[in-house]
């Protein structure tokens, strides 16, 4: 067989290979398998476009696929093999572990492959390596292994996007900007709390409401009832006293015990193994009481195998994957029991009133301090909710606080409690941030992040930027909105609740995708005047004959002059724009007559401001055309903001299209690796490359770009897109010169850290007086050396791109 099923663990023999119709990418070619591995070496897993056989095996498969090795070469090497051919073959000493499982993930985007170890994605990167040419076929996944068996486990398949990406890697992140210094102290407590657990109760006097009197020496041992509860029958034991005496049993053995329901493993002597049964058997911990019964039995098979002067290590068998805050996994304690002390308040040391709606829950203090630092404190500092059963909590909203409460004794979120994203989801999100529940926060983003839509972006932008921790979130809903900006504009008056910073974040958002400028400028003035209702600009300008613009726009009239520039007035129909230089906005708003007359100007004239003939292109493609570059560019058009190279450009018209010859130039000479067409092409490179070479006794590397005699530009951004190395500039400047010797700095660059992926593509805008100067040459040179240890001066990128006002 080549699966067999034992103790919720796959086997895969060798040579072999495991495929399940469910281990499958939701997109082709982007998707992330998470798993656990138990193997002396050879962790093997296969992605393939199509489900394999029972007797695959990747070394005779010739369709196209991906292979990812851990511990090959006896657990020496880290190995990735396409279409059977090895790629990657990278020192990893000690991936496999053959004593216990281990948890590892590999995500594939777009042939870019990432591996690491651990539960969460993208946390604790081992390698990375981005093929040049893509499969973006593979869908399967294939569990597989060499010449020894190798264990599976816990395998799931998680879907992957840019936002999962970003999401994945904010996980944990959890950070707080505060002023003050209880905000710091609190940042470092929650990170504190990240390694926290019910570890940290065991035999602690904090929360604890029972305790063991053990031995003849009658030692005190405080624990707590829930937990005890859950973990077996006590009888009565806790229901009528606070004190449980056990004269006969010694204080290791209770230990033992304890730690054992508070962590999952715990040591005893194998001398006091009987009493750790017996004592277990007393409180019906049958988990604990089976696995000294097992360890007995191996004890009479095989004397020789233990040493009654030693311990022996006991641990409970969890299936599932968990982390250390993951309250009750991966603990011998009883789902239902606690389920039902939840619901029937058993045990209950704490009643939580909430305003305007009385008592709602009897919880435990216990569950509430392992999951959050605001509740640990309220119960231990001294407050009034220490020293009494009651607690209230003010502004709160109900709903929202009994799925918090679920999440903390369950460990996971009820699906149907969070299918309405508007109301439930975005108020369990902010009640996490607010008591510093960290996983369900990370939970509620994800499934905000999963099944956003359009209607609830208003909502979520409303409240989630006072969140520090939800900028994910924030920037996410900012870029729907204005890829969907007619419809979240039109379908609910919401967006004018939105503060000016969110509404002009979307305004400028290099994604703003309207059907109209018409739509901007009428979203803009329903903000300015809090419309309660929707109506279009002529209305507004009947409005203003009958009331001045101070009284019509209220606060936000000095909004109006700041947000009105954003409207790409050139880009109107003319008629309409006549229409609007004789309207009452016109005469009673300068800002508004200033901008439509100069986008009349424009139609009329050809220009908005005499700057001489320039107009604003944006460079979009280069291909080699007789050994000497030829460039083409299409004019961009008036922009909203500076475009964002690499994004893909929505706004880019193909109007008065043009052809230039271009030169290239390199520090080094041209080879196969420096190869100046590559530069201005969109092809991707896996390694492109200017040497460093000597100038004025120092290290000088550099690219250049001359886009010829007779043509200049003014630039206002630009584009570079890291190769397939580790290279990563870190310190370099970008420079215009008009004879191709003197230079200026346009923007210089110190310690930046934007550069952190292989085929990164990452812009900047040029801002300042020497924006506004135009150059004919344009550089950037390295002005310290890269990340890599090898050849540090070697300029690593594949592509440049430049825009502004070309001449």
């Amino acid at each position: 067989m080549v699966e067999k099923q034992q103790k919720k663990f796959l086997t895969v023999a060798p040579f072999e290979c495991a495929w399940r119709n469910d281990l499958r990418f939701r997109e082709a070619g982007r998707g992330c398998v998470a798993f656990e591995a138990f193997a002396h070496n050879d962790v093997t897993v296969v992605f393939r476009e199509h489900v394999g056989s029972q007797h695959y095996h990747y070394k005779r498969d010739n369709s196209p696929h991906y292979t990812v090795i851990l511990g090959s070469h006896r657990n020496r090497r880290l190995k990735i093999e396409v279409d059977g051919k090895t790629v990657v073959d990278a020192a990893g000493i000690g991936l496999c572990c053959s004593s216990a499982f281990q948890s590892y993930w590999i995500s594939i985007y777009d042939g870019l492959i990432s591996i690491g170890k651990g539960r969460y994605p993208f946390q604790n990167l081992v390698f990375e390596w981005l093929d040049s040419n893509p499969n973006c076929s593979v869908q399967y996944v294939g569990l597989s292994s060499w010449d020894k068996h190798v264990g599976y486990r816990n395998v799931n398949v998680l879907p992957l996007t840019q936002n999962h990406i970003s999401l994945w890697k904010h996980v944990n992140g959890g950070e707080y900007e505060g002023d003050e210094d209880g905000v710091e102290e609190m940042e470092n407590e929650s990170r504190h709390h990240e390694n926290w657990g019910l570890q940290n109760f065991l035999e602690s006097w904090e929360l604890s409401d029972i305790f063991f009197i053990v031995g003849e020496e009658e030692k005190t041992v405080p624990a707590h009832k829930v937990i005890l509860a859950a973990s077996g029958n006590f009888g009565s034991s806790l229901c009528n006293q606070d004190v449980i005496q056990l004269q006969d049993v010694s204080y290791p053995v209770l230990r033992a015990f304890l730690q054992y329901i508070y962590t999952g493993h715990t040591k005893i002597l194998e001398s006091q193994l009987n009493s750790l049964r017996a004592l277990s058997l007393k409180y019906e911990v049958m988990p604990l009481v089976k696995q000294c019964e097992e360890i007995t039995e191996r004890f009479k098979l095989n004397k020789k195998l233990f040493d009654s002067g030693k311990n022996v290590e006991i641990s409970y068998p969890s299936s599932k994957i968990h982390c250390g805050t993951t309250f009750p996994s991966g603990l011998p304690l009883n789902m239902q029991r606690l389920e039902q002390f939840l619901i029937t308040g058993e045990y209950s040391d704490v009643d939580i009133y909430i305003g305007g709606h009385g008592l709602v829950a009897q919880p435990h203090k216990i569950i509430l301090g392992l999951w959050s630092v605001p509740f640990l404190k309220m119960f231990t500092n001294g407050m009034s909710e220490s020293i009494s059963s009651k607690a209230l909590l003010q502004d709160v909203p109900l709903e929202a606080f009994k799925a918090m409460l679920e999440f903390m004794y369950y460990g996971e979120l009820n699906k149907e409690d969070t299918m309405d994203i508007d109301t439930l989801l975005l108020q369990l999100l902010l009640l996490a941030d607010q008591f510093g529940v960290t996983l369900l926060h990370q939970e509620c983003c994800k499934k905000l992040l999963e099944c956003l839509s359009e209607d609830a972006v208003c909502p979520i932008l409303q409240v989630i930027s006072s969140v520090p921790p939800c900028k994910l979130i924030e920037e996410t809903c900012a870029k729907k909105f204005s890829m969907h900006f007619d419809y979240c504009t039109t379908a609910s008056i919401d967006f004018v609740l939105l503060d000016e910073a969110t509404f002009s974040k979307i305004l400028k958002h290099p994604d703003l995708t309207v059907t109209s400028e018409e739509r901007v400028l009428n979203a803009i003035l329903l903000w300015c005047m809090q419309a309660k209702e929707f109506y279009v600009w002529d209305v507004v300008d009947e409005m203003i004959l009958n009331s001045a613009p101070e009284l019509l726009f209220g606060e936000r009239f000095q909004s109006i002059n700041y947000l009105l520039p954003f409207v790409r007035f050139p880009l109107l129909p003319y008629a309409l724009l006549k229409k609007l230089e004789r309207s009452g906005l016109s005469r009673m708003i300068p800002t508004f007559d200033f901008l439509v007359k100069e986008a009349i100007c424009y139609l009329e004239f050809g220009l908005a401001n005499p700057q001489g003939d320039r107009k604003e292109f944006v460079l979009v493609l280069a291909v080699p055309f007789q050994d000497i570059l030829t460039l083409r560019f299409w004019s961009q058009g008036l922009t909203r903001e500076h475009p964002l190279p690499g994004l893909g450009l929505k706004m880019a018209y193909p109007v008065n299209c043009m052809l230039q010859r271009i030169c290239v130039s390199t520090s080094s000479p041209i080879s196969r690796h420096t190869d100046p067409k590559v530069l201005v092409s969109r092809t991707y490179q896996g390694t492109s490359f200017a040497g460093p070479r000597i100038e004025d006794g120092k290290n000088c590397t550099w690219w250049i770009i001359d886009i010829g005699q007779d043509h200049q530009l003014m630039c206002n951004y630009y584009t570079l897109r890291q190769d397939g190395s580790r290279a990563y500039i870190r310190s370099w400047n970008f420079q215009g010169s008009l004879d191709g010797k003197t230079w200026t700095n346009l923007r210089v660059h110190e310690n930046d850290q934007t550069m952190c992926k292989p085929g990164q593509f990452a812009s900047w805008p040029i801002i300042g007086p020497n924006a506004l100067l135009p150059f004919r040459f344009f550089r950037v040179i390295l002005t310290a050396p890269t990340t890599d240890d090898t050849n540090p001066w070697n300029f690593c990128i594949c592509f440049l791109e430049l825009y502004g006002y070309f001449h």
